[in-house]
């Protein structure tokens, strides 16, 4: 049985640091990935990175945020630096088998970034 469990989100002022972790048990998962979704707003894809370690970032996150995987642990980080309140969002993890599945979903962390 797949199960996508994400842990680490939080309150945290603007200017601040959180990481996420992202367990994904059940399967061999090639394609991880980070979204969020704010209130309001249609979900949107944050951050990507492959089983040999490559990786995407959208443009709003890029040189603040870091997404790395441990393959032998099946878990994937994402470490938000300079956070800033339009951050502020439900983080879910994807994780994939291959490229053409749509993945398993976890239920997401909140994330509040304060001014």
């Amino acid at each position: 049985q797949v199960q996508v469990v994400e842990s680490g989100g939080g309150l945290v002022q603007a200017g601040g640091s959180l990481r996420l972790s992202c367990a994904a048990s059940g399967s061999i998962f090639r394609f991880n990935a980070w979204y969020r979704q704010a209130p309001g707003k249609q979900r949107e894809l944050v951050a990507t990175i492959t089983s040999l370690g490559s990786t995407n970032y959208a443009d709003s996150v890029k040189g603040r945020f870091t997404i790395s995987r441990d393959n032998a642990k099946n878990t994937v980080d994402l470490q938000m630096n300079s956070l800033k309140p339009e951050d502020t969002a439900v983080y879910i993890c994807n994780a994939r088998i291959s490229a053409w599945d749509t993945g398993y979903w976890g239920q997401g962390t909140q994330v509040t970034v304060s001014s």
